[in-house]
């Protein structure tokens, strides 16, 4: 009996296999749960076919966070598929170029507006849109990459991860009540499409393997989605607006 058995997981930000946001949906189904993905536009189709990869395919619901529509109907068009949400995976983020690879200076309020909607504000639009369905003893597990830094190339979606992680908590104080928790993961670099269409990404993954404890493979998106399984589980039932690492151990070294 898996660890999420009878759940229902709504995990956003599945595009293609080598994502983390995959890898979380294939081991949910492998611990018990039914999941329900989301996507929108151009990206929709590609969605569809990923899912057929998993387990078990799982349907896939429009989902634009910056949309008010997709998010005004989202309750409903999960219904279609489950009655309710044990846990949400926040697996979101987008920054222009324009704001990254060493253009923190230079980058435009407009672009920088659309990093922190995408990649931060998204995070409430997500649980709001979510709220009518989830239960007491829900989930929300978001993924960001430690903003206690400034790394390098990373500039403006290093701010945007900041305001994440800043949601994350303000989400954990305000949705406690409904028994609700909200976390997040971090997570050492992990070579996915999005990860590698960071200018100067090589910079950011080169040293880590040598100075995690742990050691580190850029390649494998297990151990991340592991710890983001376990937090949509109850098996961390006091825990909420923590953030916790899967890094190999790099946040706790001197630098």
């Amino acid at each position: 009996m898996g660890i999420l058995e009878g759940k229902t997981i709504l995990v956003t930000g599945v595009l293609k296999n080598n994502s983390i946001a995959f890898d979380v949906a294939r081991l949910a189904q492998e611990q018990g749960a039914t999941v329900v993905l989301t996507s929108f536009g151009r990206q929709m189709r590609l969605t569809e076919v990923t899912a057929r990869r998993l387990p078990t395919e799982a349907p896939v619901v429009q989902l634009d966070v910056t949309n008010p529509e997709d998010l005004d109907q989202l309750a409903d068009r999960v219904r279609e598929h489950v009655d309710h949400l044990d846990a949400v995976v926040h697996s979101i983020g987008f920054a222009p170029q324009s704001v990254m690879g060493g253009n923190f200076l230079a980058a435009d309020w407009s672009d920088v507006a659309t990093a922190l909607e995408v990649s931060a504000y998204s995070l409430k639009s997500l649980a709001v849109a979510a709220k009518p369905l989830m239960v007491p003893g829900s989930a929300i597990v978001g993924l960001t990459f430690d903003a206690s830094f400034a790394w390098p190339v990373y500039d403006w979606m290093g701010v945007a991860k900041a305001a994440f992680e800043s949601t994350s908590r303000y989400l954990a104080r305000d949705l406690g009540p409904d028994g609700i928790r909200c976390n997040l993961v971090s997570a050492g670099p992990i070579r996915t499409t999005a990860a590698t269409s960071i200018p100067g990404f090589e910079q950011m993954e080169s040293s880590w393997d040598g100075r995690a404890p742990l050691g580190w493979d850029i390649k494998d998106r297990e151990p991340t989605a592991r710890t983001v399984v376990a937090l949509c589980s109850d098996w961390l039932p006091a825990t909420t607006g923590e953030i916790v690492h899967a890094d190999g151990g790099v946040h706790a070294m001197g630098q």
